[in-house]
């Protein structure tokens, strides 16, 4: 059965979110490779520390280029069945004309080119079978937008669901499946106190949702329950 394992590299790992995608496809039988920033220990070391070989973790600074295109180098040789690209920041609900030059440029590195950064070095890795993912979010969707607040962050999912738009249709003949997933209104540090979902809720949606898409070549911007989200 070992070889029927199916290999998942999800960037983002270190906690919430990620680590819980992390954890919830270790235990649907995938082997995990989980990246994390600088050098200190994380949960993501402690789920490898139970789980054994089946969890590698590596370093990754996403907005570096050269790091990512070591990881790229020292994954080589690897074939994946999923790349996964969880990262976000949010610098608080500034309306966009008080929004600072450098917090702008922070954001929109972080949430938008970076990961694409990412599906453009690592892609490659993928199987044609497989699938690439990144976490999105329905603050991404114009068309839901109908109360406005958190200016920074919506422009910056926007401007993310666009460029993987773009990137679909560059690569218009590949057999992947790309995917945008929205995990809800979840209980971490972005989301914040009163959002509806915790970690363990969300999760397992979002794994179920990357689950049932697999095959499915284009684009696709669905939330954790699998539904489509409006653009």
């Amino acid at each position: 059965m070992t070889d029927m394992r199916k290999t998942a590299l999800v960037i983002g790992a270190s906690r919430t979110l990620g680590l819980g995608l992390a954890a919830e496809l270790l235990g649907r039988g995938w082997d995990v490779i989980g990246t994390v920033r600088g050098s200190g220990r994380t949960g993501l070391h402690d789920l490898a520390d139970a789980t054994g070989d089946r969890l590698t973790v590596e370093r990754l600074e996403m907005t570096d280029p050269e790091q990512t295109a070591a990881l790229r180098d020292r994954l080589a040789g690897r074939t994946l069945d999923l790349l996964f690209v969880n990262a976000a920041i949010t610098r608080g609900d500034l309306p966009i004309g008080e929004v600072p030059t450098d917090m702008f440029t922070e954001v929109m590195v972080t949430n938008a080119l970076s990961p694409m950064r990412v599906v453009d070095v690592l892609g490659p890795l993928v199987a044609p079978t497989g699938t690439i993912g990144v976490m999105s979010s329905d603050q991404g969707s114009i068309t839901l937008n109908t109360d406005g607040g958190q200016d920074l962050y919506r422009a910056s999912k926007s401007a993310l669901n666009q460029l993987m738009r773009c990137h679909a249709a560059r690569h218009a003949a590949d057999t992947r499946t790309l995917l945008l997933v929205d995990p809800g209104w979840v209980r971490t540090e972005l989301g914040g106190p009163e959002a509806e979902l915790s970690v363990e809720e969300s999760v397992p949606g979002v794994a179920e949702t990357i689950e049932r898409h697999r095959g499915k070549p284009g684009l696709h911007f669905v939330d954790h329950q699998g539904n489509a989200v409006p653009w």
